[in-house]
């Protein structure tokens, strides 16, 4: 809980500093980056060695998803959310699913690494989610757990 309290200004701090002039796809992309950094950055080290990588982490992060986020658009959106179901509900641990926007050139890949079940019995699959734009690739890990309906939901 110490460290949350750290944590959060850091990345709001990252988002509300890095997301002057973004629009709303590179702000929505920078707070998730700036988020996501911060998390993994609280990983690593032990006592102030851990405030500092978690603040590196959420501004690496908030970098990184300002950039893809500013070129992702709706489509490109749909095709990876859409890869990112099929991969979650078919794919085998270890296997890639693959999109592509043929009118963006973006593409990225899903590839499931881990399934697990939880104490409660929610079936839950961690993730690596790469996306390229303009050749340039950005990746991501993640968790998504199954809900009631049947559908994945990101957790982290």
């Amino acid at each position: 809980m110490k460290m949350l309290r750290y944590a959060l200004p850091a990345v709001v701090a990252v988002a509300l500093i890095g997301c002057e002039g973004y629009g709303p796809k590179q702000t929505g992309g920078a707070v998730i980056g700036g988020a996501a950094g911060g998390l993994l950055g609280s990983q690593i080290g032990h006592g102030s060695g851990r405030l500092a990588a978690t603040a590196a982490g959420a501004l690496l992060g908030a970098l990184a998803g300002g950039s893809v986020g500013q070129s992702l658009d709706r489509s490109d959106q749909m095709y990876a959310s859409r890869s990112t179901q099929t991969a979650l509900e078919r794919a085998p641990s270890g296997t890639a699913t693959t999109w592509t926007n043929p009118d963006s050139g973006h593409s990225g890949t899903v590839t499931p690494v881990r399934t697990y079940q939880t104490p409660s019995g929610q079936n839950c699959r961690e993730y690596q989610q790469t996306v390229t734009v303009g050749g340039q690739s950005q990746s991501a890990y993640g968790t998504a757990c199954r809900q009631p309906d049947g559908s994945w939901k990101i957790v982290n």
